[in-house]
This record gives structure tokens, sequence and C-alpha cells, in this order.
């Protein structure tokens, strides 16, 4: 019995396009007659560009698995050649093959890789072997190759079969034809597809065509496709014509939806669809969708998406309102774009573009009303939101926005905080925002990834064009990102041999990368790309090495990577910051405010700088304005927070009334609110909690810090489904210092002075010594006496003490500094006695001083007459550290680095962090 033949041409002659209707074999000798109907073009310019095909006996249309075929040959003088390659695919046991293929298109240039789609009726992977070769005519004829990949997205193996060998008649052994065996430890497993026949029948009434592209999605009860665009060598979606696709698509379950749409920009876009067709090409499953409407800007309700239900209902709407920001230059002329997202699937991108109440969009103070046709989402969970960038006044300042489904009521509505700017030169220069409803917490369950892309050495790698990167996941897949504004800052991204390092907020992983193929150099050669989530604690190693350019390799622009190595790193948690600036006059600041976050064992992060980015119109820590930000390095427990700002401005004073810190903990939100006790406008002060026993916490001695700890829940409880709310109390210890100007000539200065404290329970940071008693301070002979407020240090046992070298008197020598706990009434003496001068001694204008002398004192003495009653007295060793790093590659880390010091008794100290 006749089952499936194998037809096509060899492309030759100056008309070698060929349609073919059908074939029909009459075997004569078994009077039995098969009919093979093909339908289909065989020319390289036309429809799927093949001129070869399967053909299944009685089949209603070509029935294929699809195989990339990737050959990539050698870079070694002569590797090129101008003959035809041929291509043998053989299945397990060598039993099954596919015949002889010709790969039609490729240029066989040398260091290039060509890649071809391959279609069979058979399943051979995984394959035993492959058989290359050509045919040896031509003038340059004789080939070097380097590799062939071959990977069968219905099984999801990747398998690599290496050569490296000529095929040429005058080079090596002389044969043109070699059988290659798999190099097994190469073999990748990715996700496996199934291949589908899409039909697509476009109306018969007048003007139904389209030349605009077209894009499908698919969703099923176990996840969505990829977004699909529909391309075709020849002219599509013509007036009562039907189109017909292979698509590739994972294992998404039983279908619920369709959706499909175009691209507006063509002035012939407006498209009239009748109906699709899906069908699973092994079992035959088939799923039908009836549209008969418009997706037309000027047709219809005005859209040109429509989600088609596999059941066949009536498709539900949702009300959008979407409310534009009220300060300057908040509106925008730009196209935005909206995705809400449920638990059943997710609109996609919907262009919002007839408002129902303006006629002007997006301006500044609008709440703009929109209706999103959508089959059932569920329960919605967020929101995507962006615009196109296009226009000159394109930023755009979004407030919020609310959802509800289309005849509920307006109480129901779902709102969905934002309070950020949507531009390339503001904020963080993205121009799309996830956003979470008001109860979850503005950005709270973002994750921050990190991404570092490095671009090709080789010449011409670099790229002018704009580089986008998408990430999928386990709980679904971003849209297409820009990376606009790096964290190294480097002037030129993407330069040869270069790693341009980029933070996204967004949910989970997976990676699409790509460029917008725009730029005089558009064409770009990545190397590799990494992704650190420190959330999650992993580092994913995403290899490339391959062109991203029209004019090179396969001609993509875009290509899918997978991981291959996933590397643990250290783990941390995620912070909400709430800083909420008093309701008072003159309460908000101009200056650059940054924060500290301190955690156990001496762990903290770096000096934060609050202000997200210096070309922001938008002012934070106004007054009585609420302003969030996002940490995400430091550990399980914060102990005290440092919060302070840079002086500048033309208005810097500043009045703060709380910070309040949330984060996730397994699956409980903890609330931690931080207030400070006194009420003067300040440079910088600490914030603590002393909240350490878990119990119920209420100690009248906390009335004098005005709060008294409320609440702090047992840890068990986050264990458990309920949240934690934490009120922290503020203990201040009050730090009274005497700095003592040596009697030598010149020893005074007019530079301005700052100091730092060190205790074992941590440090002040650096304070300016701005207020004394002394009118003049810092003057020869004189001691200058000064307060400062923090988080009780501890024992202090060492000082840092630097001046600016501001003013023409710079030159300071100093004699000794003494500070008094006056809560617990220590004093602790730091001699000096040297100059802190860029033109004497060691040249030195900071200086790090140890602890003398540490003792009681009555608090009715003078503070520099401490001295004289000792009452206790400790020493402090001093340890210098010197950590050298290796010179191996990678050899350097980003680590917390701590030591521990052990004696001869088995004594030791902490672990003792390195910071710098």
């Amino acid at each position: 019995i006749l089952r499936k033949i194998t037809i096509g041409h060899n492309n030759k002659g100056s008309s070698a396009g060929w349609a073919c209707d059908k074939v029909v074999v009459d075997d004569m000798g078994n009077k039995e007659v098969y009919d093979f109907p093909v339908n289909a073009w065989f020319d390289i310019s036309e429809g799927d560009g093949k001129i070869q095909r399967d053909v299944l006996a009685g089949a209603t249309q070509p029935m294929s698995i699809v195989y990339n075929v990737q050959v990539m040959t050698g870079d070694i003088r002569g590797a090129g050649t101008n003959s035809k390659i041929h291509f043998v695919m053989h299945g397990r046991k060598g039993i099954k093959n596919s015949g002889k293929l010709f790969l039609e298109g490729g240029t066989f240039e040398r260091a290039q890789i060509d890649i071809f789609n391959v279609e069979l009726l058979e399943l051979l992977s995984p394959l035993s072997r492959v058989t290359i070769g050509h045919d040896n005519a031509g003038i340059s004829c004789g080939w070097y190759c380097e590799k062939v990949t071959v990977y069968c997205p219905f099984t999801g193996l990747e398998q690599v079969f290496p050569c490296g060998r000529w095929l040429d008649e005058d080079e090596g052994d002389g044969l043109v034809e070699r059988e290659l065996y798999e190099m097994v430890s190469l073999r990748q497993k990715k996700q496996k597809k199934f291949p589908w026949s899409l039909w697509i029948w476009t109306s018969e009434i007048k003007g139904a065509g389209t030349d605009a592209q077209v894009f499908l999605q698919v969703y099923g009860e176990k996840g969505k496709s990829d977004e699909m665009k529909l391309e075709s060598k020849s002219d599509s979606f013509e007036q009562g014509q039907c189109d017909k696709f292979i698509i590739e698509m994972a294992d998404i379950g039983k279908i619920r939806k369709l959706r499909i749409w175009h691209e507006k920009r063509n002035p012939f876009s407006g498209w009239h669809l009748g109906r699709v067709t899906l069908m699973k090409t092994l079992t035959r499953e088939k799923c039908s969708f009836v549209c008969n409407r418009w997706l037309d800007i000027n047709e219809d309700d005005n859209e040109i998406v429509r989600e088609l239900p596999a059941t066949g209902k009536l498709v539900p709407e949702y009300r959008v309102t979407i409310c534009t920001g009220n300060i300057s230059g908040s509106g925008t002329d730009a196209s935005v774009y909206l995705n809400i997202i449920g638990d059943l699937g997710d609109t996609g991108e919907r262009l919002m573009f007839m408002s129902k109440n303006n006629a002007n969009k997006f301006e500044k103070g609008n709440h703009d009303e929109f209706l999103v046709e959508a089959v059932n989402l569920g329960l919605i969970r967020r929101v995507r939101i962006g615009h196109d960038g296009r226009g000159g006044g394109c930023g755009w300042f979004l407030d919020k926005v609310m959802i509800r489904e289309e005849g509920q009521p307006e109480a129901s509505s779902i709102e969905f905080p934002c309070y950020r700017w949507l531009d390339r030169n503001e904020d963080d220069g993205q121009i799309v925002r996830e956003l979470v409803p008001t109860d979850d917490g503005q950005r709270l369950f973002t994750v921050g990834y990190h991404i570092a892309i490095k671009t090709g050495s080789i010449n011409g790698a670099s790229s002018d064009s704009k580089v986008f990167v998408k990430l999928y996941g386990e709980k679904g897949d971003t849209n297409k990102m820009l990376l606009v504004v790096s964290d190294n800052d480097l002037v030129n991204y993407f330069e040869t041999g270069q790693t341009d390092i980029f933070t996204i907020e967004t949910f989970d992983i997976g990676n699409l990368i790509g460029h917008t193929n725009e730029g005089l150099r558009a064409g770009w050669f990545l190397d590799s790309v990494q992704i650190w989530v420190s959330v999650h604690g992993v580092q994913y190693m995403f290899p490339s090495h391959r062109w991203l350019c029209k004019d090179e390799a396969d001609g993509k622009v875009e290509v899918e990577i997978y991981p291959s190595e996933t590397l643990e790193i250290e783990k941390f948690v995620p912070y909400e910051i709430k800083i909420f600036t008093s309701d008072i006059f003159a309460a908000g600041t101009d200056a650059d405010v940054f924060i500290i976050l301190y955690g156990q064992n001496g762990v903290c992060t770096s000096q934060k700088s609050l202000c997200v980015n210096k070309r922001e119109r938008r002012m934070y820590f106004e007054r009585g304005a609420e302003d969030m930000f996002i940490l995400e390095d430091i550990g399980d427990i914060i102990e005290k927070i440092r919060i302070g700002h840079d002086n500048r401005g033309v208005n810097p004073g500043w009045h703060l009334d709380r910070v309040e810190i949330r984060r996730l903990l397994r699956k409980g939100k903890v609330l931690l609110i931080f207030l400070p006790y006194f009420t003067k406008l300040f440079g910088l002060t600490e914030l603590n909690s002393l909240c350490t026993n878990l119990h119920l916490l209420y100690r009248t001695d906390f009335l004098k810090y005005s709060l008294v700890c409320l609440i702090f829940h047992n840890a068990l409880l986050f264990e458990q489904q309920e949240d934690c709310c934490i009120y922290v109390c503020v203990a201040v210890h009050t730090y009274t210092m005497a700095v003592t100007t040596g009697d030598v000539y010149g020893a005074g200065t007019d530079a301005n002075v700052f100091i730092t404290l060190y205790g074992d329970m941590g440090d002040t940071g650096e304070r300016k010594l701005s207020k004394s008693e002394n009118s003049n301070k810092f003057e020869r002979g004189s001691v200058d006496t000064f307060t400062l407020e923090a988080v009780d240090l501890g024992q202090v046992f060492k000082i840092r003490v630097r001046h600016d070298n501001s003013m023409l008197s710079a030159d300071w020598y100093l004699d000794q500094v003494e500070v008094v706990d006056q809560d617990t009434e220590e004093v602790f003496l730091f001699l000096c006695e040297r100059w802190l001068s860029r033109k004497k001694e060691d040249k030195r204008i900071d200086r790090v001083f140890y602890v003398k002398v540490c003792l009681h004192v009555c608090m009715r003495a003078p503070v520099h007459a401490c001295v004289n009653n000792v009452t206790a007295l400790q020493t402090i060793i001093p340890y210098h550290f010197s950590v050298t790093t290796g010179l191996d590659r990678d050899a350097g880390t980003s680590s917390r680095v701590y030591v521990i010091i052990i004696g001869k008794k088995n004594k030791k100290t902490e672990h003792l962090h390195f910071f710098i």
C-alpha cells in the first residue's frame, strides 16, 4: 500500500518556481489509485520557500514534523563552498532515514552558520547519525564543515554532530560526503513543541483583505503559546482566500481561546476575518473559531485585536480607567497599550485607541475610559502598561489604572497604583511597567533581574540598535523590554567586547533576547547573557555566540536562548521602602536622600541613593508626600536603618515623618514601621528596632521616645497565611564629643571636620562636626564640644576623623577626642597627637584611632575632666588584614567576605565583615 511520496525539483532553469495542486498515482498492478493533495508552491521565493515536500496519501494538508538544522562552516582559509549541499538524517538503529535533502538557500561561507527548517513525515529524533555532502560542482567546490546541529521541537532534543574535516577531492582523504556521529555530552533538552496545521479564511466582502503583518497566540488550560508571526513569501490574507500555515506550540492542554491581530501601520491594514481552524498534526484534533468581524481602526468597534473563544460563547468586556498624573509634563502623545493578566489568561497587548470620555487622551489630570473585549480572565492579578515611546512629548506620568467588568458597579473596580514616569529620560528609563493591586503592596511582588549582556570580540560585533529582552519562566513571561539605562553607566552600549549590565523588575525567568534592527550599524554579534536573581539565589548562564543581523548567518535579529548552566548565589530578601515626609511648612527637601539597611552580624547594604535618576523632573520628598523604593540586598532581619541627605540643593532641610519597610517572608507579609522620636529638621539620623524578643513587649521607659512597641508576632506566624505588622521603637543614644586641638603653632583649621564612631554593635556613619559651644571652632589649644544622636553602638572602640582640606588654613593638629555615651555614662578616650595635613608628616587628612581608655563617669563632671574618674579600663588591640585576590580568571567575588579570629584558648570573635 502506497502511503506517502516525496516530490520536488532541482530549482534550475529560468522559471524554476512551480505550483503543484495534487499528484495522482495509479498502481496498475494492484489496480489502486492514490490521491496526494499538495496545493502548495515549490519555489524558494513563494509560499514557505521549499522545493521538496513529503505528501501523505489522502491528506487534506501536507502533514509534517519540522526539524531545525544548523550547518556551521569552519573558520579556516578557503572553508566556504559554492557546491550544492545535501543532507540525510538517520533515525534510531539506522532503520529509518529522511532520504537525501537538499539544503537550499544557504551560502556556506567561512565561519558562518546556515540555518534550515526541514519538514518530514517521520519522527526520527533522537538521530543515530547524519550524512552530509555536496555535488562537487562549481569553481570553489571544496568545503570545510565544522559541525551540524539538529533540533527537533517535537522531542525537545538538540543534537550536535561534530565534523571538523574537509569535504574536498583535493584535501585530506578526498571524500565529499561524510557520516557524522553525535557528541552526546553536548545534547540539550529543550521545551517540546508540537506541529499544528492552521487555516485562516479571509471574508469575501469588498476590501476584506489586508497587507498588514498578522500575529496569532493560542491559550490552553496549561498555558499559552508564544506570539507567532504568520509569514509567507506569497500574498496572504487576500479577499476570499484561505491561507495555510504550519506552526509549532508547546503542550498547552485543551485550547480555551485564540487571539489574532495585525499591525495597523500599513495604509491598507483593515481586515475582515471570516474564521480560523487549528488542527494538531499528529492526532488530527481540530478546533474552529468563527469571527466574521473587522479588525480595523475605521470599522466596527475600531479594534485590531480579536479574541475567539473555543466554546463559542459571547466574549465579555472590561472597563479600564487610566488616570494620568497631575504634575508638569505628565501627559503623553504616544500610543499606549495595556495587558490585563488574570488567573485564566491575559488580554495580550491592547492599544488604548478610542477613549470613551475624552477626545484628547492621556492629558494631564485626565481619567480616560476604554472597553477591552476579552475571554473571561478569572481573578485579575496584575496589569502591564506601556507606550511606544514615539513623538516629541512621549514621556508619561501614570497615577493608576482601575479595572472592572462591564456592567458591574464602580465600587467593584480593582485599583492598580503606579505614581511613576514611563519615560526613557525619567526615573529608571522604562516605558513599560507591571502593576499589582493596592492590597498587595505596590511593586512588592516584583523581582529584580540583573542582566549582563556581553557583545562578541569579533570585527563589527557592536550595534547601534535598541536591544530588548524577553524573559520566560514557569509562571509566565514578560513583554519585550528595551534595555535603555545601564547599571554600569557606560557611554555607548553594546560595543565590541563590552559587557553591559541592566536591571529590570518583573516576574519569573527564562530568556529571549533580540534587537529592533534599527540604526546605521544594526547588526550585532551576541556572545553571552548572564542573569542573576538575588531573591531566588540563582544565576543563569546563556551562551549565544552568534550574529543577530539581517545580513549575517540566518538573518534573524532575535534568538531564543536556553541556559547552559545554573549556579547558586547568595539569596537576599526584597524590601519595599515607603518614606513619608511630614505635612508641615517647608518639610520637603531638594537634597539627595540616601539610606543604609543594617542586618545581623554586621551585614549592611551600601549607601543607596533614593533619587532614582538625575534626569527625572519629578521631585521626591515633597511636603506630605509618600515615596516608595525597592531594595533587595540585605539579610532576613533588619536591626536598624540609617537615613540622611547630602545637604545640597536650594532647600536641603527635611522633616521626616516615618519610614515603612515591607517585605515577603515565606507566606506572610511583614511591615516594619520606623518613626523618629524627634520633631526637628535633620540632616541624618538612625532608626532602630528594639524588638529582639519574640513576644508582646510593653515597657514604660519606651515612653520617653514617644512610642510604645505595640506588637511583635511570634516567628511561627511566618509559617501561616497571616500577615505581621511590627511597630518599631526608636532607641537613640546621645554621644557628646570633646575634640581638643593641639597647642602648637598653626594647629587650628578652618576646614570642615567629620567624625565616625565605631562600636561593637555598629557605627554612626560619617557626621559633620558643625555646632560647637565655641563660635570659632578648632582653634589652637581649644576644646570644642559636639553632640550627635545614634542607635546604641555598644562599646565604642574606634573613631575615624577627617577634614575636607577646604579653605586656605586647612592644616590641623588634633590632640585627642573624648566620647561620652550620655545614656550609659561611659567615656572613651582616643589619643591622636598628629597632623591632619596634605603638607606635613605623612600628608594624610584622615586618621583612624583606637580607644586607649574606657571608663565610667559621674555625668555631673565636665566632659574633658572625665579621665579623672576612671572606674574601669579595657585594652582593645587593632588587627590589620591584607587580603590578596588571586590572578586566575573570575577570581574576584561580589559576595560579602568575613573573617573569624581564633586564639590559643579557642576564644574567637564573631563574623567580622570587610567593608570599604
